[in-house]
């Protein structure tokens, strides 16, 4: 099928000849103005009858071929008025289609005398209606085993996948609908439909044929972003006529692996997008990447590992197509470990987006889905070790969806390799996305018919197809029989010695909550665990107690903010660790500097948790927002008047409508001469903030580089250090309008110019945000007259950080700061100089 067999070649028929050439005659006179109208249309239909009489156009030769295409060229230049109407349209219809393409658009671009655009775009769109494409199609591949011109079939493919262009680029974009491309190339797909039903029934009638020239032309659509048209024509077609002909599927076969490399990407991407499942891919590509590099390496590589855009589906669907075969299936293994190295490295977890991760745990899914018991057998050690390595990788992230993504991955994973053993579980809270992650390890394939039960069975067999459900829980359903009344009842009556007491009129005893703040002080620090109930109360009253005695507090407020940081959950309270914070919250509002000071020295202090740290800036942020917000005491009041009380008698059943009723009369007899304005007096209050705000943010921004033994913030401890950093962004958002806030934004700016580069995102985007607060923080004339010059370099960071950065969230945010630098530049034109 790879080559036609070489035909001899024809004689020029005698009568043919001499009928050319008394027609390009009588066109010459024509241009001439000579007055041969009339047997014009005599020349034209000898032309046509001893073309009939010579076989048509596959009969002529090369030099029967060149004769017509002179003729044809001398009809396009003959004046309107010398041309019969409807027999020279038919002249170049007739014609052999591949010449007559190129004629027709020869004459498109050079349009002038002779033949107008509306002309020749007209015989085009009859060429195109009539078929003649696929008769040009089948053409060439009838004419590729004789020796001829590589260059003649390029240029035959560039007319044919670039004709809506041609004629776009002539007309002004006023094409007739026909050459839309949504229309043109689904017609070109019935063209390459006909030629290969034509080369299937020529393969059956024991004839060989080629196919190489309509790959051509389908790599050339392809490449030029058509698949959809072409190939929402094509495989829908080839899905019918592959599912039980094997000729049918060796001429697919054929028509892909012809496809020239540099267009081999776009036809298999192509065809792995629409194929209605990896069973009909199989058919249509059969071992097209065992064979073939570039589609090797567009399979297993870029399409998993490079690109990360792909539905779901077209995962399914191209490592499904792997599975199906035995010399695809070392390719899907190894598909498999390079994913998981991928998956498994930590420089990949920090430098690639959150997108591109998904895809790869995607994949990675789909490939256990399709393993077998003896694949799992051979790799389970390299599979575990990618495990636990990819594990600690995506734990060790300070973004939530990471680190569920690598629980869900391994607990996945863990499930597949160990089908006796113990399995891995996390606690995460579950989402869509971690519903379809777990679903794709479950193998549905689109071709596998599950047949009807009967009705007996069928409830065995839901049994046996339910989700794999932990031991524990099956045990705790079937713990717990129903018993049957009587047999209750027997059971009670039984035990006549054990009768429970009527507890219903107990009441619960309340322990009384201590009045004085250095009583729950004592409470708090007692050791003596029968006073459990009254600590529950001092816990609970402790906010509203400090908030009550601001000078009592006072006194004992740094003693009770260590305390409180160290204060451990004895008993199960509900909101334990909301009260704590409130209480600490209570006493840093109260009294703001001694504590301030206490807590921003504890965090960079030894033997304190990650977690205790982050509870320093949870506090301190709170507070800083407590401080800084004003707070509204004041009475409503209202101008003029007071409104008469009108108290409606309440109507019986019967009456309908009587509230429209009595809104209506008393609006109609209600005179108003003054309407009084509601507004609420506001107790004007100083902003708090103001005073305290160096205390609560330099402290935290001098030891930031200062590593301790067991606390570094620019090493691996690098989720408290974006802590920090948003931290260190609401402080100074909070500091608008205070005296400290121009220091605080230099020594904010010369914070983020020196991790502008750190590798994880986290921590870049809180960089980020500082940005953004010292924009809405700052004076502008003060950014002018101070950070000029730093902010120029951080305006040519950030337009680096929106062009480059791998995080979606940092590119809007650095694109965030660009519009407010541009707002900035804006507001400084508009004040005078």
């Amino acid at each position: 099928m790879a080559a036609v067999a070489a035909q001899p070649e024809l004689a020029l028929d005698p009568r043919l000849e001499p009928v050319l050439r008394d027609a390009m005659a009588a066109l010459g006179r024509a241009r001439a103005g000579a007055g041969a109208e009339a047997g014009l249309a005599a020349a034209l239909g000898a032309v046509r009858a001893a073309l009939a009489a010579a076989g048509g156009p596959a009969a002529l030769g090369e030099r029967e071929r060149a004769l017509f295409g002179a003729f044809l060229r001398s009809l396009a230049r003959a004046p309107g008025a010398a041309r019969p109407e409807d027999v020279w349209q038919r002249c170049f219809l007739e014609g052999p289609p591949g010449l007559v393409l190129c004629v027709l658009l020869e004459t498109l671009g050079s349009a002038g005398a002779g033949l107008d655009l509306r002309e020749v775009v007209g015989v085009l769109e009859l060429f195109l209606q009539e078929g003649r494409v696929s008769a040009l199609l089948w053409e060439v591949c009838q004419q590729q085993a004789r020796p001829g011109c590589p260059e003649l079939q390029d240029v035959l493919i560039n007319k044919i996948v670039c004709l809506p262009e041609h004629v776009s680029n002539k007309l002004q974009g006023k094409n007739p609908p026909v050459f839309f491309p949504q229309n043109y190339f689904p017609l070109l797909g019935d063209a390459v439909l006909q030629v290969l039903e034509k080369i299937s029934d020529s393969l059956r009638g024991g004839l060989d044929c080629s196919i190489s020239f309509v790959s051509h032309v389908l790599g050339k659509v392809c490449i030029h972003g058509r698949q959809k048209e072409i190939l929402g024509v094509l495989v829908p077609r080839l899905t019918d006529l592959t599912k039980s002909d094997c000729i049918w599927q060796r001429i697919c076969w054929r028509l892909v692996e012809c496809v020239p490399d540099r267009w081999m990407e776009a036809v298999v991407l192509g065809f792995v997008q629409r194929a209605p499942g990896a069973d009909v891919l199989s058919r249509l590509l059969g071992n097209l990447v065992v064979k073939n590099k570039k589609a090797q390496f567009v399979v297993t590589q870029k399409m998993l590992l490079l690109q990360y855009g792909h539905t779901t589906e077209v995962l399914q669907n191209l490592l499904g197509y792997l599975s199906l075969d035995g010399l695809r299936r070392t390719l899907l293994l190894r598909v498999l470990q390079e994913l998981l190295e991928t998956w498994s490295s930590s420089s990949a977890v920090k430098h690639s987006p959150a997108e591109q991760q998904l895809y790869i745990s995607k994949a990675i899914l789909i490939c256990l889905s399709h393993l077998k018991e003896p694949e799992i057998e051979t790799h389970r050690q390299e599979l575990l070790t990618s495990m636990m390595e990819g594990v600690k990788c995506r734990l060790d992230s300070s973004l939530p969806q990471q680190r569920r993504l690598g629980m869900v991955v391994a607990e996945s994973i863990s499930l597949k390799i160990n089908t006796e053993g113990p399995v891995l579980k996390f606690e995460y809270e579950e989402d869509d996305e971690t519903r379809e992650l777990k679903s794709l390890l479950v193998q549905t394939p689109s071709f596998c018919n599950v047949p009807s039960l009967p009705d007996d069975d069928r409830s065995e067999k839901a049994g046996s197809a339910l989700p794999l459900v932990p031991e524990s829980n099956e045990k705790s359903h079937t713990a717990a029989p129903v018993m049957p009344n009587e047999e209750s009842d027997t059971e009670f009556d039984s035990d006549d010695d054990l009768i429970p007491y009527d507890m219903c009129e107990d009441k619960e005893l309340k322990i009384k909550a201590p009045v004085y703040i250095r009583d729950c002080i004592e409470v708090l620090t007692g050791s003596r665990t029968e006073d459990v109930d009254k600590w529950e109360a001092t816990v609970k009253a402790l906010e509203s107690l400090v908030r009550k005695n601001p000078a009592a507090t006072r006194e004992v407020s740094v003693e009770l903010a260590k305390i409180l940081l160290h204060l451990e959950e004895k008993t199960c309270i509900e909101g334990f660790v909301e009260l704590r914070q409130r209480s600490q919250v209570a006493v840093l509002t109260t009294d703001p500097i001694p504590v301030a000071k206490y807590l921003t020295s504890q965090f960079y202090s030894l033997n304190y948790s990650l977690r205790q740290r982050m509870d320093i800036l949870d506090v301190l942020v709170l507070a800083a927002q407590e401080l800084s917000c004003p707070k509204f005491r004041g009475k409503t009041k209202h101008s003029g008047a007071q409104k008469p009380c009108i108290q409606l008698l309440q109507g019986s059943d019967s009456s309908k409508g009587w509230r429209r009723v009595v809104d209506e009369r008393i609006k109609n007899k209600t005179r108003r001469l003054d309407k009084g304005q509601c507004h609420v007096e506001l107790a004007s209050r100083p902003n708090e903030f103001n005073s305290v705000a160096g205390y609560f943010f330099f402290p935290l921004i001098q030891h930031f580089d200062r590593p301790l033994t067991t606390f570094d913030l620019l090493g691996e401890d690098h989720l408290v250090l974006g802590r920090l950093a948003h931290t260190l962004a609401i402080l100074m958002y909070l500091a608008v309008n205070t005296v400290a806030v121009t220091a605080m934004g230099k020594a904010l700016l010369e914070f983020v110019w020196a991790l502008r580069f750190h590798t994880d995102s986290y921590v870049r985007q809180g960089l980020l945000s500082c940005i953004s607060s010292l924009l809405l923080s700052v004076p502008t004339e003060r950014i002018l007259a101070d950070m000029t010059e730093e902010l120029l370099e951080t305006q040519s960071w950030l337009g680096d950080v929106m062009e480059k950065d791998p995080d979606g969230d940092c590119r809007r945010l650095a694109l965030q700061n660009l519009l407010l630098m541009e707002n900035l530049k804006k507001k400084l034109e508009v004040v005078p100089s």
